[in-house]
Parts: C-alpha cells; sequence; structure tokens
C-alpha cells in the first residue's frame, strides 16, 4: 500500500511538472497584463517581461520586421548608388587625396581632407571647396536622410584670439561647411542638417606621424541611416 501511495504520488508530480512547462503565452500575456493594471500605474511593470520574447513579440512584431529590413534594403542601395557616383567624380578629377567614401553601420561617410576646404588653422573656405562642396550638395539633395557634419582636427594645440582651442575650430569648420553646402542647393531642408566638432578626439590615424595627423585633420559628412537591419532569428 505505501509503495502504491508512492507512486501515485510521483504520478501526480510528473503531471504537474508536464502542465507547468506547457505555458499558454496567451494566457501569461492575459495574466501579466492584468496584474499590471493592478499593481502598477505608468511605467514598466515586473510582469512586462513575463513569457519567452513577451516584449519584443509584442513591440516588433514580424510584419513590421520585413517591412523594416526591406526599407533597409532599398535604402543600403541608394547609398551605394551615391557612394558610386561620388566615387567616379573622385577619380575622373583625380581628388583620391582629398576625399574618400565609406559605407558604416551609421550610414554613408563622405570623409574630406582639410586641405580641400581650409587653410591650416583657419575655418575660411579656400577656393578649391568649389570643386566638392557643390557636388555633395547635388547629391544631398536627392535623398531625405539627416545629415551630420562633423569637424576633426590633429592633436596640435591651438590657441589664439579666434579659436581658444581644437573643439572650437572643429566646430566652427563644420559649421560653416554646412552653410556653404546648404547654399548651393535651393532644395536642401536645413531641417535635416547638424553639425558636431570633435577636436582631437576621433583619429582615424597616428598623430605620431605628418601623414597621420593629415588625414586627421578633416571634415565628415555621414548620411545618416533611417532603417537598420534587424535580425528575425534572434527575436523569434
Amino acid at each position: 500500500l505505501p509503495y502504491s501511495d508512492l507512486l501515485t504520488l510521483l504520478l501526480a508530480l510528473f503531471i504537474v511538472l508536464f502542465a507547468v512547462s506547457q505555458t499558454d503565452q496567451e494566457k501569461v500575456t492575459e495574466m501579466a497584463q492584468a496584474f499590471s493594471a493592478a499593481f502598477h500605474s505608468g511605467g514598466p511593470s515586473m510582469f512586462d517581461q513575463a513569457g519567452p520574447n513577451m516584449q519584443k513579440a509584442a513591440t516588433l512584431p514580424e510584419d513590421a520586421l520585413v517591412a523594416n529590413n526591406q526599407e533597409y534594403i532599398q535604402e543600403n542601395q541608394k547609398m551605394e548608388e551615391i557612394k558610386q557616383k561620388l566615387d567616379s567624380y573622385i577619380k575622373d578629377n583625380g581628388l583620391e587625396m582629398e576625399l574618400g567614401t565609406a559605407m558604416t553601420d551609421e550610414g554613408l561617410m563622405i570623409r574630406i581632407r582639410e586641405k580641400a576646404l581650409f587653410p591650416s588653422g583657419s575655418a575660411d573656405l579656400v577656393a578649391d571647396s568649389q570643386k566638392i562642396g557643390p557636388v555633395i550638395a547635388g547629391l544631398l539633395a536627392t535623398i531625405t536622410q539627416n545629415v551630420v557634419i562633423s569637424g576633426h582636427t590633429d592633436n596640435v594645440p591651438i590657441a589664439n584670439s579666434q579659436f581658444p582651442s581644437n573643439w572650437d575650430l572643429s566646430a566652427q569648420r563644420s559649421l560653416n561647411f554646412m552653410k556653404f553646402i546648404l547654399s548651393q542647393n535651393a532644395n536642401l531642408q536645413p531641417v535635416r542638417f547638424s553639425t558636431v566638432g570633435y577636436g582631437e578626439y576621433r583619429p582615424v590615424a597616428d598623430n605620431a606621424t605628418e601623414e597621420g595627423r593629415s588625414q586627421n585633420r578633416r571634415v565628415d559628412v555621414l548620411i545618416a541611416r533611417t532603417y537598420q537591419s534587424v535580425n528575425m532569428q534572434a527575436i523569434q
């Protein structure tokens, strides 16, 4: 008799464990919402994470993910077309030492060395900037993405009445180049543009050499992505 009771209890235990493992996701969602409504009044709740990937599934439905990835692909193709056009212009005009492009996670980066735009230690545009500015403005007028123009310097200190630091110089250069770009095409919307000065703190080369410092003295034009690719398998 005790042996039979023991087997019965074990059977009941395994049935309960099996039932617990087979969670009804819809009921868990309803329960979480009910508890949230009863015990919470606004911000994130401890029940928001109930069940496997519940929050991600709620905020990122599969059809929305598919649409987002399609938009990402189309946008990426457009950026690649702009890159190809600009690369052709650079090659045809022998500007390889002054201008370059690269696709990044953030978007299409157009990198312009200092000598193509400014005299050393100055934020006044040189005449040669006319070779670059109108072309970039024309390309930017064909898209709707936001544009971030950033100024960069090497690590050689600057301190004069106009620019107390490299930050001031880089910020003024990015602002002046943005104004120049906007003046070249009436179809450009200023609301899409912003500037930032990074000074010496985002180098792309070693400041220990003159060549490295020359590469670091630059203005970057970032055509920022509107969409990001989403890995649907990681969310499911």
